[in-house]
């Protein structure tokens, strides 16, 4: 019974340090607003619109086969204008077709424009420090950019830090908000989970000794610049293989066109090169084409808004295929701090004797437990808030590791409240006795997945256990509701706790989690991510100290807390500056939205081009093969005005699309079938019908002007 309640009640050994306001847990999902401007804010267009045509570099359109083969086509047709100047179709065709390319390279230029404005509040971050090196005993002023991997640096109050490590000497508390946004300052001390600091913040308290851990130019801030601002952003393998698709779909298309001009000609009618590059640029996938970009792009920009960096496009798109989720007990499932939830009498002992004994000796207690038994001896019992000072006389026995205890004597009695082992060992020395159920009722409390404390008292009648406090580990709100919508999206959650099994046990039911690993070992970690991998299954965790080290780095998901070590960010490939564990949650359903807007978007587009068919194929060899009139379904003016208002259409539904790019498909937890479902009917039956009336309306207009219709 000692080693299971020893490994209980574990947390007894320390104080709780807050190391950010409590407010820090609400999701930053309004970041947005502060962040960047809207799409259509003027400010914005106006800042995005020179990047617009400085990506018209075919160095930089080749990345985009599809956009590359439009921006040829927009150039060729241009030529052939020079050529005959009288050409108003020629023209036309032309200008629009420069529209069709500017309006693309808009969409990813807003999408980049909306991530720089993150990183010009970054870079107001990143100042030119002076460094108080140490060398030995003592302390050299150098420039920040001098410091090497493995100096030793000496900040205190007021000063900025010089560049990212891990405080190895000291505590202070550091305002990170020019990084996280959050006003409320943390902790960082040497020796545990929190000692990493990042260039940039500043040090409000105290002194600390940091060893910086990066090289100038590579610290964290000059790495999420980079990221934001989409310049080592990298395509995804899901974006590649589109890529490759619509290349081949675009040389598919390209084959077909080469072979219209013998047809037309063995038809009895003319094609000319204006007509055919027109004919290409509306069956090619233009739509998707245009938008991939900006979508990849906009995907990291949401979690950037939800303060989380994404150090890769592939681990944002991992997210939306992660089949397993590990998620920590403490501080993610539960609120972290055990709460005192009743006290239970033992033998003829009341429940008001334990309420007002557990309340005199957690007075000196300063741990949340401690606190929370004495506000739950007011607000249940009716017992008065009592302090320190009022007890004249008293002598406080503080906790410590080594005896498990604490309490007061006072009034010639001795209070003990602790460890049910090491309670029981104090009450015999005492010479008392122990109620025969003050074990059962402890037993009970474990299995139920609480912990229980004795609380013990020496007096006249003697040293005897009065009850046991019930603490417990309460659950977040709303958790078994967002375990139920993962369980609908296909994801295994797994809770990961030191508890005891019978403890995990009873907080996995609580929560409503699919399965626990109890006793967990950094090992056990590894070798429970090897087999969901093995199984073929994607997992996400994540983890703030050195030990969750490696098993960030085999995740296929690593989600490393900006509050952790330096160990822990470099082996994740996502950060989360607020260091708020349930933000993992959030990033699957980004991972998963991003992949729905690149499918739903795809489909869209792909079933545009079937529209247009109807539209240009029988404009053009109606009038040879009547037959063809039967497709003739849009009733279109002329051949002329039929192809200028496909290609019109084409480049206004780019424009169109660049806000749900950005915003990206709202995404609900439903089965893989009903997804595909809904896409097939929203954006494939959509994607059919827009053209037509599109086509239809643009047609009605340019047949209004002499000359055309």
């Amino acid at each position: 019974m000692t080693t299971r309640t020893e490994k209980q009640e574990d947390s007894m050994s320390t104080a709780t340090t807050p190391t950010r306001a409590p407010h820090s847990d609400v999701p930053t999902g309004h970041k947005e607003d502060r962040v960047g401007a809207g799409l259509f804010d003027p400010r914005q267009l106006v800042k995005s619109l020179p990047d617009a045509f400085r990506k018209l570099d075919p160095r930089v359109m080749i990345k985009s086969p599809v956009m590359f083969v439009v921006l040829v086509g927009s150039v060729l047709t241009t030529v052939f204008s020079f050529k005959d100047p009288g050409d108003w179709f020629g023209w036309t065709i032309s200008a629009w077709l420069w529209l069709t390319v500017v309006f693309a390279n808009l969409a990813e230029a807003v999408a980049e424009g909306r991530g720089k404005a993150q990183a010009d509040t970054l870079r107001k971050a990143k100042t030119d420090t002076v460094a108080r090196r140490l060398v030995g005993d003592t302390e050299e002023r150098v420039p920040g950019t001098e410091l090497r991997v493995g100096d030793l640096v000496v900040c205190e109050a007021g000063d900025v830090i010089p560049g990212d490590g891990d405080v190895v000497e000291g505590v202070a508390s550091v305002d990170e908000s020019a990084i996280t946004g959050e006003s409320a300052p943390v902790i960082r001390e040497s020796g545990g989970d929190r000692s990493a600091v990042t260039g940039g913040t500043k040090v409000l308290s105290d002194r600390i000794v940091i060893k910086i851990t990066t090289k100038p130019g590579e610290t964290f801030i000059d790495r999420m610049i980079n990221l934001v601002e989409g310049a080592a952003r990298q395509k995804t393998p899901n974006e590649i293989a589109l890529n490759i698709l619509l290349a081949s779909l675009t040389i598919v298309f390209l084959l077909a066109c080469a072979t219209l001009p013998p047809f037309a000609d063995y038809a009895g009618t003319q094609l000319t090169m204006v007509v055919l590059i027109a004919l290409l640029v509306c069956l090619i996938p233009t739509t998707i084409g245009a938008l991939l970009s900006a979508i990849g792009i906009a995907g990291m920009d949401r979690l950037v808004q939800r303060n989380v960096l994404a150090m890769s496009g592939r681990a944002v798109e991992a997210a939306g295929d992660v089949s397993t989720l590990l998620l920590d007990k403490t501080g993610t499932i539960t609120l972290g701090n055990r709460q005192a939830a009743e006290f239970v009498p033992v033998g003829d002992t009341t429940e008001a004797d334990v309420a007002d004994a557990a309340q005199l000796s957690s007075l000196a207690d300063e741990t949340p437990e401690g606190r929370s038994i004495v506000v739950l001896a007011k607000e249940k019992y009716g017992l008065r808030e009592r302090h320190q000072d009022e007890l004249f006389g008293a002598e406080w026995i503080e906790f410590t590791a080594q005896t498990r205890m604490s309490g007061v004597d006072v009034d010639g009695r001795k209070i003990r409240k602790g460890a049910t082992a090491s309670v029981i060992s104090w009450v015999e020395e005492q010479g008392g006795t122990v109620a025969e159920d003050a074990d059962e009722i402890a037993d009970r409390i474990s299995e139920a997945g609480g912990t229980p404390l004795l609380v013990a008292v020496d007096d006249e009648q003697g040293a005897r256990v009065l009850g046991v406090i019930h603490l417990k580990d309460v659950v977040k709100d709303g958790m078994r509701e967002r375990f139920e919508e993962l369980r609908r999206m296909g994801i295994r959650t797994v809770m990961i706790t030191g508890d005891n099994p019978l403890t995990a046990k009873a907080i996995a039911e609580e929560a409503g989690v699919d399965d626990f690993l109890a006793e967990a070992t950094p090992e056990d970690k590894m070798a429970l991510i090897k087999r969901e991998q093995a199984g073929g299954k994607l997992v996400a965790m994540t983890g703030d100290g050195t030990n969750d080290a490696p098993a960030l780095a085999q995740a296929d998901v690593g989600v490393a807390m900006n509050t952790g070590t330096s160990a822990a960010k470099e082996a994740g490939n996502m950060v989360d500056l607020d260091s708020n564990p349930t933000k993992l949650i959030e990033i699957v359903e980004i991972g998963k939205q991003l992949l729905i807007t690149r499918g739903a978007l795809t489909t869209f587009s792909i079933a545009n081009d079937v529209a247009k068919y109807f539209a240009i194929i029988p404009a053009l060899f109606a009038a040879v093969y009547p037959g063809l009139n039967k497709l003739d379904i849009m009733g279109l003016a002329s051949p002329d005005s039929a192809i200028l208002s496909a290609v019109i259409f084409n480049a206004l539904i780019i424009i169109a699309l660049v806000p749900l790019s950005l915003k990206g498909v709202r995404y609900r937890p439903v089965s893989a079938d009903r997804m595909l479902r809904r896409n097939l009917t929203i954006y494939g039956l959509g994607g059919l019908i827009a053209p037509f009336i599109g086509i239809k309306l643009i047609d009605l207009l340019i047949s209004l002007i002499p000359g055309i219709g």
